[in-house]
């Protein structure tokens, strides 16, 4: 079966193993809408996405459209799974505060599916008692969180906050389409 899964990109080095994610789920017979945040386009060009997904990549709120759609509002209304991944620990922040500043936030506040967040940050950013307490708020509010791995940082430390592998990502994904929706 094909779903319409909507990646959100944020500013992470991880960014670029989103590619991976994107190409894994385009491989599956997915139709994927990219939207980047404008620092994960610092890490990796939306021409990359746009090439493996076969479909415009959304980078900002207002894009000049023939026909009008707010997409912002109708890709979080038509997605069947918004996934992000990587997710900063200022976009977890956003979120759980509901400030929607940017195509990605605004989209997952208009989201009508399932969300999934993969977090991907320095070992200290996300052991910091704020970000825990907001991604503990959002699980509770349906968001599903997929952990970080221990491993090699970009810092050179050795620490939890390395984005999860693409296997359990895609894993993850599967599980949650399983379900159906909300």
């Amino acid at each position: 079966m094909s779903y319409h899964i909507v990646l959100g990109v944020t500013g992470s080095i991880a960014a670029y193993k989103a590619v991976e994610v994107v190409s894994s789920l385009i491989k599956q017979g997915n139709r994927v809408t990219v939207i980047m945040t404008s620092t994960a386009q610092r890490f990796v060009h939306p021409v990359t996405f746009r090439s493996i997904s076969h479909n415009q990549v959304v980078t900002d709120l207002f894009v000049d459209n023939e026909n009008y759609n707010p997409n912002h509002v109708s890709l979080g209304e038509c997605a069947d799974l918004i996934v992000v991944a990587p997710a900063t620990a200022n976009f977890i922040g956003k979120v759980i505060s509901g400030i929607a500043d940017d195509a990605l936030t605004c989209t997952v506040m208009a989201a009508q599916c399932p969300v999934i967040i993969a977090p991907a940050m320095n070992d200290s950013m996300y052991g910091n008692p704020i970000v825990q307490e907001n991604i503990k708020k959002l699980a509770r509010l349906g968001y599903v969180f997929i952990e970080p791995e221990e491993g090699r940082l970009c810092t050179g430390q050795v620490g939890k906050g390395r984005l999860a592998s693409l296997e359990k990502i895609l894993d993850v994904i599967k599980e949650e389409l399983a379900k159906g929706g909300r």
